[in-house]
């Protein structure tokens, strides 16, 4: 699917192919054979100095090649390779004959036009902002092989800048977009509305089996046109797609143990998305998590400053029984339009003569408000003391993540941790220690790293959690195009 922030690329954009293998079987279904590497330390290091560019961890792409299959000519199947439980990547082919691909240009092959008989030249430039990374280039048509499929005069975008060191480092050559037409760059019609148009799938059907065993050569599988039976248990939870362009769908409340978080009592909107290689959701909710399992991220002075200055004050509004949503704005830390606490930093684009540092530290005071108050409010119905409530708060402020999204746990301290659960269409989906935590290396010197990182989607579109890898590797994921709707079940 695509990455959120202007991530999910409806079309298929490639700086480099590589050459496919392809294997038929006696069920009629074609696969593709995938390699998975260990998760190491010098590519946790790689993805951290991309990191340090600005471009963070969270949406690291794993995106690559899935599909559904039954037992059925009309199904397709591509197999994916998985990198560090963070990249996942199939393969595919362009052209006549097809050039293969998988990895940002330096080290990767490239798309030759020259070489294909079936390549149309539209030359109209693109340009796609990723969560870590963009690039830049322009359309062209030719016919995309995905397994035994061959989608005709399908539109891809060819990169010819990709300034971010993330494809750099990236196992992949490109990404196959799987999002809804929509969000498209340039409205460009997607593969995967193209593999139904041309009438290559018997089903309007696509699923995604992640392997998280990493003793597993075979890192997941894609299916077009339907969904196989091994890769899960029991049957699938549907919810309906509420907002097309990501695959968007309403969540219920989201419990740390058996306790509720508050943030998603009313419910809250999410995603299901390959190309996030985490689990992101609201800052002030992931923040209360990495606290709950003991993950260490930087101290944020704004957000001790905030509950120094105006602890207290928020205490006694809320114990007043004034609104919550607008207590930050009373207070002057947030601008109000009547039905939602606005950023500061709306009034710093507004007003042309505020300067953007300023603007920028009061949009952290007000975003820093709004946890605080959700944080208090919670402790609050707790019947906790005043004291203990400004204690928990700064401890909270101590969990906040780094400016690159990551926190750290000590590995030994898995048994202790307590699960944390999504509810979907009145289901708990539950996941433990060992399935949302990423470790790095072997022995005494793993390092393991907390699979929740923050992502603030601003409105209209968020709040947004994303149900990256670290949820789909859990639970096998049909995407049901025909009825708009999302399948979750236990993966096998």
């Amino acid at each position: 699917m695509g990455t959120i922030v202007q991530t999910t690329v409806v079309t298929v954009f490639l700086c480099l192919l590589f050459p496919i293998v392809f294997s038929t079987s006696n069920d009629g279904l074609f696969r593709i054979g995938l390699k998975k590497r260990k998760f190491d330390r010098n590519n946790l290091l790689a993805a951290q100095l991309d990191s340090k560019e600005g471009e963070a961890l969270r949406g690291s792409f794993r995106k690559y090649l899935h599909g559904n299959l039954q037992e059925s000519k009309d199904i397709d199947i591509v197999a994916l390779k998985n990198y560090m439980d963070a990249q996942y990547f199939g393969e595919i082919g362009i052209g006549t004959p097809p050039q293969n691909f998988t990895i940002a240009c330096y080290f990767h092959s490239r798309y030759k036009s020259s070489h294909s008989s079936t390549y149309n030249a539209n030359g109209k430039p693109a340009d796609i902002k990723y969560g870590t990374g963009q690039i830049s280039g322009f359309f062209s048509e030719d016919h995309v092989t995905v397994g035994d499929l061959v989608v005709k005069n399908q539109e891809f975008i060819e990169a010819t800048s990709e300034p971010s060191l993330t494809f750099l480092l990236a196992k992949f050559d490109g990404i196959l977009g799987l999002g809804f037409q929509e969000i498209s760059v340039g409205n460009a019609v997607p593969v995967w509305y193209n593999m139904v148009n041309q009438g290559l799938v018997k089903e309007p059907v696509f699923s995604f089996w992640l392997s998280r065993n990493s003793e597993d050569n075979l890192g997941g599988e894609l299916v077009f046109g339907g969904m196989d039976p091994k890769h899960f248990k029991g049957n699938h939870t549907y919810v309906p797609v509420t907002r097309k362009g990501y695959w968007q769908f309403d969540m219920g409340d989201f419990l740390i143990g058996n306790e509720t978080t508050g943030f998603c009592a009313g419910g809250c909107s999410a995603i299901a998305d390959s190309g996030t290689s985490l689990l992101a959701g609201p800052t002030g909710i992931i923040t209360q998590i990495n606290h709950a399992i003991g993950a260490s991220g930087v101290v944020s002075q704004e957000c001790k400053a905030v509950v120094s200055e105006y602890g207290e004050k928020i205490l006694d509004m809320l114990l007043a029984k004034d609104e919550p949503k607008k207590i930050c704005s009373q207070i002057g830390l947030c601008l109000f339009d009547g039905t939602q606490g606005v950023s500061m930093e709306i009034e710093s684009i507004v007003n042309e003569n505020a300067g953007k540092a300023s603007g920028s530290l009061r949009d952290a005071m007000c975003s820093t408000c709004e946890m605080a108050v959700i944080w208090m409010q919670n402790q609050l119905k707790q019947n906790q003391t005043q004291d203990h409530i400004i204690d928990y708060v700064n401890e909270l402020c101590d969990r906040l993540p780094s400016p690159m999204g990551e926190s750290s746990i000590d590995c030994k301290s898995l048994s202790s941790m307590p699960s944390v659960s999504f509810t979907i269409a009145g289901k708990l989906f539950e996941l433990r220690p060992e399935q949302y935590v990423m470790k790095v290396g072997e022995g005494d010197g793993a390092q393991c790293i907390s699979g929740f990182t923050a992502l603030d989607v601003p409105p209209p579109r968020g709040p947004l959690w994303i149900l990256g890898d670290v949820f789909m590797g859990q639970f096998h994921t049909v995407f049901d195009y025909g009825n708009m709707q999302i399948g979750f079940a236990e993966a096998a």
